[in-house]
């Protein structure tokens, strides 16, 4: 994580208005209010929101997070997030270790800050199944855990899980190609190859399971599926592979934006930029900048926000200071909270330009 810094706490002294707003709806219902007189809502939902907005400063509570190194944009991202919202409120200070991708390493981080006795850590792990025991460890010391995207291997080890929809994401994609193709006349077994990310990863076999049912939906099927590892350099070797097996395509899905630019570079080195179209994952800027200058295959990308570093702080927040979400008729923060996978084309795309990695 470029930004943050090993054991530094971060105080907050400037009114964020960037990136982290595109938490969009979950925001607001963090830190929105209701009216208890309007529309005679009951005394229930009176009682809710009468404290008024949770962006209003209460106790100090310091927030301990850990997230992986930002070797990819959508991490770098992750970590910008998070610490721009910290910033944003009087009442948080943020201790934020040096992203790394040693498990051992990111456990003794956590360690660290559960001997500080933070109030709440916010952590995305590594890996999930290998920092369970020691985010258990935490909650165990009464210090409550927000699980951000990698779930952990127990619901012991954290008390919220906010992340993003990975079967959503190949779901919209291939609703997306789907329409598309109905749209070009192109139903009659078209060519549909996947580009997916690192084949072992749960995140990748839940993507290419949404695509292949939401395909299935609509009498489809995937014509070529190479899996790739999250860079460019491997979605360059892998889509110039899938060209040369594949003398016709009509359509990509790619999940990963940051491994789409090699993608994009095989397709143009092979001059086939105006032969089909292509649909990416995450949201990068680079990506959102194709589509909305329509100056090649990219049609669309379906976003993996990651804002939900935000959005685990405000959530974070809240617990520490025992507060609830005021747009919701509850008493506490509920324990999962999956982000929507929105589709990005031309139409809509300068709404999701100011939260792009």
């Amino acid at each position: 994580m470029s930004q943050s810094t090993n054991g530094t706490t971060h105080r907050r002294r400037f009114l964020f208005g960037g990136a982290a707003v595109g938490a969009g709806a979950l925001l607001t219902a963090c830190t929105g209010s209701g009216s208890s007189e309007e529309n005679n809502a009951s005394e229930l939902v009176g009682n809710q929101n009468q404290q008024g907005s949770n962006a209003k400063p209460g106790k100090t509570v310091t927030i301990g997070l850990s997230i992986p190194s930002d070797d990819h944009g959508w991490m770098g991202a992750i970590g910008a997030n998070a610490l721009a919202q910290a910033e944003s409120f009087d009442d948080v200070k943020l201790e934020a270790t040096e992203g790394t991708n040693d498990v051992n390493k990111q456990i003794s981080q956590i360690q660290t800050l559960i001997n500080k006795k933070v109030d709440v850590l916010a952590i995305l792990p590594f890996n999930g199944e290998s920092l369970t025991a020691v985010a258990q460890q935490a909650m165990q010391a009464s210090i409550p855990v927000v699980n951000i995207d990698r779930i952990f291997g127990s619901k012991l080890a954290y008390r919220t899980w906010v992340g993003g929809d990975n079967y959503g994401m190949g779901v919209n994609a291939g609703n997306f190609i789907a329409n598309r193709l109905a749209e070009q006349g192109k139903t009659d077994n078209p060519v549909i190859v996947e580009v997916a990310g690192i084949d072992n990863l749960p995140l990748t076999q839940e993507r290419s399971k949404g695509f292949s049912e939401a395909l299935d939906a609509h009498g489809l099927t995937v014509t070529m599926r190479q899996a790739a590892e999250f860079t460019p350099q491997s979605g360059r070797t892998v889509m110039g592979n899938v060209l040369q097996a594949q003398d016709r395509i009509d359509a990509v899905w790619n999940h990963d934006d940051n491994q789409g630019v090699g993608v994009l570079a095989a397709i143009e080195q092979a001059n086939r930029s105006g032969e089909f179209f292509m649909v990416g994952g995450a949201g990068s800027k680079v990506m959102m900048e194709h589509i909305r200058s329509g100056d090649g295959p990219m049609a669309a990308t379906v976003l993996y926000p990651p804002t939900m570093s935000a959005s685990a702080v405000n959530l974070a927040r809240l617990i520490a200071q025992g507060r609830s979400m005021t747009d919701l008729v509850g008493r506490a923060v509920p324990s999962e909270i999956t982000l929507h996978s929105a589709t990005v084309t031309k139409d809509n795309v300068d709404q999701y330009l100011d939260i792009a990695f």
